[in-house]
């Protein structure tokens, strides 16, 4: 119709309606700056999502091949430097079963009278879990490291002193184990055995021995280990680490190794980092280096600031389509009709060259057309439309109107 919101027409002008009405209808005008479309958006957004979906396909990837890989130290399975996967193959070349376990509950019901029990780390496992391995009874409990907790469990009598770091010692004691074995890497923590007289110390630093051999009950000792360096993968072939390794763990034909899975670790106050996997943090390292250089790559580039001229003049057309489309996206269609009917009404004043007052307006419309005063005074001052549709109906029958007025 010929109203125009942003501002009355000139009389002579052809009727905008068509463009101010077809935003109206259920499909939208061509791309506006107001909004991109969804081929522009696709076609703005696909090389970033790109780059991110080959990021997530690499990452997992990356996980899933090493998902199934061992790498925890003193882990019998595993093959990395702090492993102790090659101890482990050894002792299953010597005839012995040997049966890693990540639990307490799991240890307790592996255990037989003739098991050799290695706790990797004692200091990890509750005093409950400590007491009911103690009562399982193995035939050898072998500790790496432990706490004063762990020993009074598990080797009463034995008490932990200043550590060390470690080192290679020589024997320096009468148990064959050791003998046999020579100078191995033992050094770490260091133990007191003054008030436990029938306790064998071997490898001492500073007077006090790094490993220790101490009696549990008729036909069962407990060996005390200072440090688990001799185990590992990278150190087991120096020195004597290797004999002195199956010297102790080997005595017997059957051991469990017990290495505490997470779900029995004491709560930490480690952050959320430090508890993710390693190849999870790796994952997030390359998904921050991957959005760095997204944001450099559309980062916008700084420079002068350049003046530029601003449009002064706006087609009434282009006008009408905009508002009409941000009526249409806030849903306002009361205000929509109210500015297309103060428009009619205005130009059927101009047209009829009398008052603008409701009353008059309506009979000087009604003369000179074939509408009722009741049809006219629906369209000039009737209800707000119900729906998109009804409000193009509502501008079409504003454009007759004028038209029939124009005409007669």
């Amino acid at each position: 119709m010929s109203a125009d919101p942003a501002g009355p027409a000139a009389p002579d002008s052809p009727a905008p309606g068509v463009s101010g009405t077809a935003a109206f209808g259920p499909t939208l005008p061509a791309p506006t700056p107001l909004g991109r479309t969804a081929e522009q958006t696709w076609r703005r957004l696909r090389v970033p999502l790109a780059l991110v979906a080959l990021v997530v396909i690499v990452v997992s990837a990356l996980v899933l091949i090493r998902g199934d890989r061992h790498e925890g130290s003193l882990d019998p399975r595993s093959t990395g430097k702090a492993g102790s996967k090659a101890v482990a193959q050894l002792l299953r070349a010597r005839g012995v079963e040997v049966e890693p376990v990540r639990s307490a509950d799991a240890a307790e019901r592996a255990i037989r009278p003739d098991t050799t029990l290695v706790v990797a780390y004692p200091d990890l496992v509750t005093d409950a879990h400590l007491a009911r391995l103690a009562a399982a009874a193995p035939a050898r409990t072998v500790l790496i490291r432990p706490d004063e907790a762990a020993l009074t469990a598990l080797a009463p009598g034995v008490r932990a002193a200043r550590d060390t770091s470690g080192r290679e010692l020589d024997p320096d004691c009468r148990l064959p184990a050791a003998q046999r074995a020579g100078s191995a890497d033992v050094g770490g923590g260091r133990f007191d055995i003054g008030p436990f007289p029938t306790a064998t110390g071997c490898y001492p630093y500073a007077g006090l021995p790094t490993l220790v051999l101490a009696p549990a009950g008729p036909g069962r000792d407990t060996v005390v280990l200072g440090s688990g360096s001799m185990l590992t993968n990278d150190r087991l072939d120096a020195h004597g680490n290797a004999a002195l390794a199956l010297n102790l763990l080997g005595a017997h034909p059957h051991l469990v190794w017990y290495l505490p899975g997470s779900g029995e670790l004491p709560p930490a106050d480690d952050s959320l980092w430090d508890l993710l996997p390693a190849g999870w943090r790796w994952g997030a390292a390359q998904l921050a280096v991957a959005a760095v250089l997204l944001a450099l790559w559309r980062a916008r580039r700084l420079g002068p600031v350049v003046a530029e001229p601003l449009p002064v003049v706006v087609r009434a057309a282009e006008t009408v389509e905009g508002r009409a489309r941000l009526y249409r996206r806030g849903r306002a269609r009361d205000t929509a009709a109210e500015l297309l009917r103060a428009a009619a009404r205005e130009r059927l004043a101009r047209l009829l060259g009398g008052d603008t007052g409701e009353a008059a307006l309506i009979a000087a419309v009604t003369a000179r057309t074939d509408h009722t005063s009741a049809h006219v005074h629906a369209l000039l001052y009737g209800a707000i439309p119900e729906s998109d549709e009804a409000l193009v109906t509502l501008s079409a029958d504003l454009d007759a109107l004028i038209r029939q007025v124009r005409t007669t």
